[in-house]
């Protein structure tokens, strides 16, 4: 199995990073996220960050301009951290396939419910 160094990053940076929202970050514009993915480009310059949470849409937002301005605190967090020559500019996007998911759970059931009766 080719297991790439960007993919072994990529795992490290989401428990990382995980970490430092749960622990360090203290911005009252980031609720409660989850960190879904990061995907990090081979060359290790950049990562994008994909997090998931339950909140409004006004509320994903703030949130995510909450996320990308603690990224270079976060960065700054990372390179303490871990031993990387070069820690990567991080960009947080939000991860719908939560959303998504539970969407076409919710039609699904609707779908029961009309074929039973």
């Amino acid at each position: 199995m080719d297991y790439k160094r960007a993919d072994r990053v990529s795992d490290l940076l989401r428990e990382e990073i995980a970490q430092i929202l749960l622990k360090d970050i203290k911005d009252p514009r980031i609720g409660f996220v989850t960190i879904t993915d990061v995907e990090v480009t081979d060359d290790l310059r950049q990562a994008r960050v994909f997090f998931s949470m339950v909140e409004s849409d006004r509320e994903l937002e703030k949130t995510t301009k909450g996320l990308n301005s603690a990224s270079g605190y976060i960065k700054k967090k990372l390179g303490k951290r871990l031993r990387m020559r070069y820690i990567p500019d991080i960009v947080f996007k939000f991860d719908s396939s939560l959303r998504y998911g539970s969407h076409i759970d919710s039609i699904l059931e609707g779908l029961k419910r009309t074929v039973s009766d």
